[in-house]
């Protein structure tokens, strides 16, 4: 080998030793669903960056396939609840988000979401028994030596585990019920007036009427996270620490909160230092289409295509609802491609064709891609944030419904409703966003501000999560919120005392005059008995 050889090889083998040292070694706390596919970027840029990563994986996961090539290492954990419970949950939250919910009252919507809430929480709970009351799990946990635990908060738990691991916490989502998380436990300013509350469909520009709401928003959702959550949560914590133990204050402990979203898709509000909006991790550069796929995108000319999915957990419609949509697009002079696993729709049009999966973010990069048909998924939405991609929004549950609001309000999208839509406004909402040439350009300019940043969101996250392990924790980036009691933080006590001292001066001025007024007088009627 030659001198210079040998050189070389000898810094690359330097290089990769100081890499290796300098690296972390960072927990990952359970997830599922799009939360998941969210989080998988960061996962692989940390690994890229010489650290080490294990993800807990419980046993009944949907999407946390454990049996799949991965570059991050698994550590599995055995779960009471099976597969067969987690469908048949999923499917009944399904049809009362798609089908039974427009048919209710806010009463009966209210009563039936507290009660799948409930079942959620039990089945959350019995997640974490398999965590932390497994003795050959957290045996392995403390003796793991790790920096640090990245979770996205939809499973309870992290925080608790963080705490007796003693290493730093990170979270990672996109939004709680009514921002409770984040306002209740992160201390994330949220005035009602112009901040509206997630999943409330109202935007920060508000009446009156829906300032009113919007207050009761806040206090309604309050009250179901009390009554539903922490109260089971806190009781749950309290029996593993031994000690009365709040959740929500624990949860508030976590040193960086990264939120899943950005100002291209948020309304302006206020934030927090150890508050960082990195919506749009997962976006990226268009890869070339299958050749079969290109070959049918490319045969659409000058009218462009569509492209359409509900997301991955809807795998399926009713046939009249299926019939309907593809007439809508049998009329387009668009090419569609539709990812749908159902029955074959035998209205469908030749110039629609069904998918079983599709490379989504790969077809909403084409040049080709006129419109976007979304169920409003925040991840699909990002991708077509990220590509200036105008939207058709069919929102089926949870935030969907809230994001396409954002979307329509920012002049990018136009929503209908899958539940009363027919296939006129769904063509005409398609041709509309097409032709109507404001949408693209709000859509492009939205694009524009997604990616005119310092750094891309995926460093962002990488970046602060790196920033965590490196000063051992980021507690110096946390409110003195935290440490404040309600009536404090609202300042009550301060204005309880200047009321007092305001009517101690009343009191005292009324006094005084009196006082005066009865000394005047007395010496009135004194000089006149004399006189007398």
């Amino acid at each position: 080998m030659r001198l210079g050889q040998r050189l070389s090889f000898c810094v690359l083998l330097v290089l990769f030793v100081t890499r290796c040292t300098n690296g972390g070694n960072i927990l990952v706390w359970y997830t599922e669903g799009s939360h998941w596919i969210n989080m998988k970027p960061v996962l692989e840029t940390l690994i890229d960056r010489g650290h080490q990563v294990t993800v807990l994986v419980p046993s009944t996961s949907m999407y946390m396939n454990t049996s799949e090539p991965s570059r991050f290492r698994y550590e599995p954990f055995n779960v009471s609840v099976s597969m067969e419970a987690m469908e048949e949950f999923l499917e009944e939250f399904l049809n009362f988000s798609m089908y039974e919910m427009d048919y209710m009252s806010y009463l009966q919507i209210y009563l039936r979401f507290m009660e799948l809430m409930k079942v959620d929480l039990q089945y959350s709970l019995q997640y974490l028994d398999g965590v932390l009351k497994s003795d050959v799990i957290m045996k392995k946990l403390n003796e793991g030596n790790y920096d640090l635990l990245l979770a996205d908060p939809i499973y309870p738990g992290s925080d608790l585990v963080a705490e007796i691991l003693g290493i730093p916490l990170v979270f990672s989502l996109r939004f709680s019920l009514a921002n409770n998380w984040e306002r209740q436990c992160g201390q994330l300013p949220a005035p009602p007036s112009f901040v509206p509350g997630a999943m409330s469909k109202l935007t920060d520009k508000m009446d009156f009427a829906e300032r009113v709401w919007n207050f009761l928003f806040y206090a309604l959702h309050d009250i179901l996270m009390t009554k539903v959550i922490w109260q089971e949560v806190d009781k749950y914590y309290t029996e593993v620490k031994g000690t009365p133990t709040n959740a929500c204050e624990m949860m508030g402990r976590a040193d960086i909160w990264l939120i899943r979203t950005y100002w291209d898709f948020e309304f302006p509000r206020p934030f927090l230092p150890n508050f960082k909006f990195v919506g749009g991790i997962h976006c990226r550069p268009a890869k070339p289409l299958p050749e079969d796929m290109e070959e049918f995108v490319q045969s659409s000319g000058d009218d462009g295509i569509v492209v359409f999915t509900l997301g991955s957990m809807v795998k399926n419609i009713t046939s009249e609802k299926g019939n309907m949509i593809a007439s809508a697009l049998a009329q387009l002079p668009q090419k569609a491609l539709w990812r749908y696993s159902g029955e074959k729709p035998e209205t469908l049009g030749a110039n629609t064709r069904v998918y079983d999966w599709i490379p989504q973010n790969d077809l909403l990069g084409h040049p080709k891609t006129r419109a976007f048909i979304t169920h409003g998924g925040t991840n699909g939405i990002y991708e077509a944030i990220y590509h200036g991609v105008p939207m058709v929004g069919i929102p089926l549950f949870a935030d969907q419904p809230d994001n396409l609001v954002h979307m329509t309000a920012k002049g990018a999208a136009i929503t209908v409703d899958l539940n009363f839509m027919k296939s006129e406004d769904l063509r005409d909402a398609i041709n509309t966003v097409i032709n109507d040439k404001s949408y693209k350009e709000n859509a492009m300019r939205l694009s524009s501000i997604h990616r005119d940043r310092p750094m891309s969101p995926l460093d962002e996250a990488v970046f602060w999560i790196e920033f965590t392990m490196r000063n051992k924790g980021a507690k110096h980036l946390r409110v003195q919120a935290h440490e404040l009691t309600w009536y404090q933080y609202h300042s009550l006590d301060v204005l309880a005392f200047l009321l007092a001292i305001v009517l101690l001066l009343i009191f005292l001025f009324i006094k005084t005059c009196k006082f005066c007024f009865r000394r005047c007088c007395g010496r009135k009627g004194k000089t006149k008995r004399k006189a007398e």
